[in-house]
């Protein structure tokens, strides 16, 4: 059976605090509609013991990436955090279809986000280095973001500061992912008074790209 994880980073729990959740909500009730028997697994993040990388992971990964170090080498911290990172890992690598619904915050995403990405690096588990540097082992893997923006990005002076959109596009991409166009809703702060046909066009996007998604499953 396949699997589409849908992962969600904002504080916001209540879908009708958050533009972001509304908008996937219609790419889940799209694509529940094509495919009923995918299983969907949702991560909140802000509800997450994530890790994050300190002290204890860098110096651990290091050791056993590289240092010659043995797992019984490590101390109980390192072991434990490591163990710990590994394990989300393994949950992330189980599915096959990925939705990430964010916000840009201070022209980046969410922090927890970048936390949760950095438990995703795993050399041997996620990526290897070849003669031709890096390569990606989560091919074969159909991505889509779905971002809700304050400011006008798409366009303008703000383009090359958007930097929410284009780490995680990156992070997919050395990850081996097939990446979709991204959803985005922008211009929410900016201009109240078009906040319902934004919305509507973003959700119009959103199940246009579950009925994607949904058919990509139905081919393969």
């Amino acid at each position: 059976m396949s699997k589409l994880l849908y992962i969600t980073a904002n504080p916001k729990v209540d879908s009708k605090l958050s533009k972001g959740a509304q908008i996937g909500e219609v790419f889940l009730e799209e694509f529940k509609k094509i495919q009923p028997d995918v299983e969907i697994e949702h991560m909140h993040l802000y509800s997450m013991d994530i890790p994050e990388i300190d002290m204890d992971l860098l110096y651990g990964r290091a050791k056993l990436s590289f240092m010659g170090y043995t797992k019984d080498q490590l101390s109980e911290d390192e072991r434990t955090k490591l163990e710990k990172m590994h394990a989300l890992a393994e949950r992330f690598i189980a599915a096959d279809y990925y939705v990430f619904v964010t916000p840009i915050w201070n022209l980046g995403a969410p922090p927890i986000l970048k936390s949760f990405m950095d438990c995703m690096f795993l050399h041997g588990k996620t990526f290897t280095n070849t003669e031709n540097g890096p390569k990606g082992l989560l091919t074969g893997r159909k991505a889509l973001h779905i971002q809700t923006r304050g400011g006008i990005y798409s366009t303008g002076p703000l383009v090359e500061f958007e930097m929410g959109d284009r780490y995680l596009r990156k992070a997919l991409e050395f990850l081996g992912f097939e990446l979709m166009d991204t959803v985005y809703a922008e211009g929410l702060d900016h201009y109240p008074k078009q906040i319902p046909e934004i919305m509507a066009a973003a959700k119009e996007k959103a199940a246009d790209a579950a009925r994607e998604m949904a058919k990509a499953i139905v081919t393969i």
